[in-house]
């Protein structure tokens, strides 16, 4: 069995496509329209985030018990381009080992994201 996707429900399906596609930097793979609902299913490789959208406004509501999280290069070249684009930071980078540094921002729902490095250390 794999792990196809995850659903997030958003408020604006635009707003939410940018950050994903300029921050994260997640591809669109497909978008469409389903009756009242527009979908966007964004991602690289196995798993996609699925984005959902309807004519009606709705407030989404993802709690804090949830995050998705996302491995980059660069911890501080992210943390550079999160600030400069004014992205709510929940906590500065930190490194609770040797192997990993991470941060928490919001995207613009409220959905808490992680964002990594995964040290390799030289031997």
């Amino acid at each position: 069995m794999n792990f196809c996707w995850s659903t997030l429900r958003v408020n604006n399906l635009d707003e939410s496509i940018q950050f994903y596609t300029d921050v994260i930097e997640l591809e669109v793979i497909n978008r469409f329209k389903a009756g009242p609902l527009e979908i966007a299913f964004l991602g690289r490789g196995e798993t996609k985030i699925e984005l959902i959208c309807t004519d009606e406004s709705c407030k989404t509501n993802t709690g804090n018990d949830i995050s998705w999280g996302f491995e980059v290069k660069s911890i501080d070249q992210t943390f550079a381009l999160v600030k400069e684009k004014g992205i709510e930071i929940e906590s500065e980078p930190f490194q609770p080992n040797a192997h990993v540094r991470y941060f928490f921002i919001k995207d613009p729902n409220g959905m808490r994201i992680q964002i990594v490095e995964n040290i390799t250390l030289i031997q």
